[in-house]
């Protein structure tokens, strides 16, 4: 099996050009890693004259290699590629693949530029702005009808996927004791969070929704609509990162996109935007939404998949008895 390193360009180039990714006359002039990703190995290949980017899924997440993770999950991406390729306004928001080698678990993509996404506003200094939040309305109302099935199926199910999501997500957080000492993280949190680890009628909500997350739906979802998946770039907003997609709830999305929104304590008006210019967001199940919403919140703050929010400890407890509630009512 190839295996991507980014300290063998000679091997790389070898592979590339037995994969018709890279022309006989070019090459390899510098390999880098586009970002801060979490789940795979990403390389930006550069020639004398372009650059694109490589990325294979192993049988654990990059950043955590003890913690497992399905190894075909890169092939899932490029299958999430090729289904959207057919609807120009969600293809343009998205990186264009450019091949797929099933046997190695390895994609090349367009390379979207040397951008940074949304991370920023966890500092919780920045408001995105009403432009911005148009285009990732825009792409989500697309994703949604675009793909839309009359029946559900087994179509980019992405069971292993999402088994692993549905852990992080829905379980993991709620545990009593899981061997995630929160005052790593912020001195006060461990103690903070321990009242609604223990809360019966709350983790019967959110186990509720894990199943509903669990089933599938006729809605194509990018599975981790946050912050870091949105780039800033000199054409828009480019939405990265779909491994996680699947035929489900579109109640998800929104929910995730909605939960970071309060998370980076954004107006109250970016909300009602939202409900404004998602299409047939009337049609939506509210009591899902808002569940969806509270839990994204509360994993956020309780769970492993911490983000670099400069928050203090009353804040948090705050946003926590607000996601409790829209979880419990």
């Amino acid at each position: 099996m190839f295996i991507l390193n980014a300290n063998e360009p000679e091997e790389l180039a070898v592979y590339l050009r037995q994969q018709q990714w890279l022309q006989e006359d070019e090459t390899i002039v510098s390999l880098s890693k586009p970002g801060e990703g979490n789940m795979n190995c990403v390389l930006r290949v550069e020639t004398e004259t372009r650059s694109f980017i490589v990325k294979q899924s192993r049988d654990y997440v990059e950043k955590y290699p003890q913690v497992a993770a399905p190894a075909e999950r890169a092939i899932t991406e490029g299958a999430f590629y090729n289904k959207i390729a057919t609807s120009k306004k969600v293809q343009d928001a998205m990186p264009v693949l450019m091949g797929t080698d099933v046997v190695n678990n390895l994609i090349a993509l367009e390379d979207l530029g040397k951008t940074n996404d949304y991370a920023v506003l966890y500092g919780l200094d920045q408001k995105i702005s009403e432009g911005e939040l148009l285009e990732l309305v825009v792409y989500l109302n697309g994703l949604h009808t675009d793909f839309e099935k009359t029946v559900t199926d087994e179509e980019l199910s992405n069971k292993a996927m999402r088994a692993l999501n549905y852990e992080h997500v829905f379980e993991y957080p709620f545990k009593e004791d899981n061997g995630f000492n929160l005052d790593v993280v912020q001195e006060g949190l461990q103690a903070l969070a321990m009242p609604f680890k223990q809360n019966k009628e709350l983790k019967e909500k959110i186990s509720e929704l894990g199943t509903l997350y669990l089933s599938n739906g006729k809605y194509l979802l990018h599975g981790d609509f946050y912050p870091g998946s949105w780039l800033k770039t000199d054409a828009g907003i480019k939405i990265i990162d779909p491994e996680f997609c699947f035929y489900g709830m579109r109640e998800f999305d929104l929910g995730v996109f909605i939960a970071h929104l309060y998370l980076t304590q954004q107006d109250a008006s970016t909300v009602a935007f939202i409900k404004e210019h998602y299409k047939s967001f009337d049609d939506l199940n509210f009591t899902i939404l808002n569940g969806f919403i509270g839990t994204e919140i509360m994993r956020r703050l309780i769970g492993l998949a911490q983000l670099p929010l400069k928050m203090d400890l009353n804040t948090k407890v705050a946003l926590l008895a607000f996601a409790q509630k829209l979880i419990t009512e």
